[in-house]
């Protein structure tokens, strides 16, 4: 257990950044009075139930066909934090949205819960477009995608297998791979990268006998002196009521931590090989230009063929672009989004 905790130790003190002013504009549980929302149910190629909400305008001509966009939640939260506002403001621009849980968190399938498994948070996406595809007022034709956080590198494997994303989108994204691979800025060490794989696997075994499941502190319960400046951000808004949401039947001290034991398979995620297949497909990468993750869009934007666009929101940090509505560039999104699927 201490190498275990060295490990992620090791690993947390590379998230080194300053923090923003987290508060102004906060919006994340935002209730449109233009658009109604129905929750949803479908299954993934896995037979696993994946659970959405979706968002449809109360104007909306039911008898003709409409484009829609699939949004992914950050990594390790749940469609009720960011997902559901970006889906409810889209919506008020004429698309229907749906909100998707991918499995392991939230409502959709998955056991042990807080699973990392990339390859089926991908197939959730595609699954979305199958329920998608299925219905009446929704041209099939004309379905894209938008990944917030963790959900931005999911989304853009996805995309690289599915040519029936005809537009994907990212804000603010981490390349989940990357990050525990080599720690932000390239600053965790072979011998630390080391460290972490082998604490995962012993927990891994751990587990296998019967011990109890052990999860990496994505985000802090508490805050003392020694917390890194991003664990701050990420605290503001998943431990307080900006944007804090526990699951029916879930502890609240678990959301955003994934289990150690499976936390390797991010090991051999790489999203962004082979990206430049999705084009001629087109391609949003959005960040703040005070964001600690700002390296992941800047490096999937050099690797992606065109058309593509990086569109940098000044005076915006990582989270502040999770619900800040005076920030996020809605109107971009829904631009890029009108001309894309036409």
């Amino acid at each position: 257990m201490r190498k275990m905790t060295l490990a992620l130790g090791l690993l947390l003190s590379s998230l080194t950044a300053a923090a923003a002013d987290l508060s102004k504009g906060a919006d994340n549980f935002y209730k449109s009075t233009t658009v109604t929302q129905q929750k949803v149910t479908f299954k993934n190629q896995y037979q696993m139930n994946v659970v959405g909400n979706l968002f449809v305008p109360n104007a909306l001509n039911r008898n003709a066909k409409h484009p829609a966009i699939i949004v992914g939640h950050p990594m390790g939260a749940v469609k009720e934090q960011s997902s559901n506002l970006y889906a409810q403001k889209l919506a008020e621009q004429g698309f229907v949205t749906l909100a998707i849980d991918l499995s392991f968190w939230g409502e959709s399938e998955g056991k042990p819960g807080h699973m990392v498994s990339p390859e089926i948070y991908a197939d959730d996406f595609s699954a979305a477009v199958d329920y998608l595809s299925t219905q009446a007022y929704v041209d099939a034709e004309k379905i894209g995608v938008l990944g917030i956080c963790g959900s931005g590198s999911f989304v853009i494997s996805a995309a690289k297998i599915d040519p029936r994303m005809k537009a994907i989108a990212t804000v603010s994204m981490y390349d989940m791979g990357a990050a525990f691979r080599n720690g932000l800025k390239h600053s965790q060490t072979q011998a630390q990268r080391e460290a972490l794989i082998k604490s995962a696997v012993e927990q891994r075994f751990v587990e296998f006998r019967g011990g109890e499941k052990a999860y990496i502190p994505g985000t802090v319960n508490k805050l003392d002196a020694s917390t890194p400046d991003i664990q701050r951000e990420f605290f503001d808004f998943y431990r307080t009521t900006r944007g804090g949401y526990t699951p029916q039947g879930e502890k609240e001290e678990l959301t955003t931590k994934p289990l150690l034991s499976s936390i390797g398979k991010f090991m051999n995620f790489y999203p962004f090989n082979d990206i430049e297949t999705i084009s001629p497909r087109p391609m949003l990468f959005i960040t703040g230009d005070q964001a600690h993750s700002k390296e992941f869009s800047e490096d999937a934007y050099k690797r992606a063929g065109q058309p593509k666009t990086l569109y940098v929101v000044p005076g915006a940090g990582h989270v502040d672009l999770y619900d800040r509505t005076d920030l996020i560039p809605f109107s971009r999104l829904a631009s890029f989004f009108k001309d894309s699927l036409k």
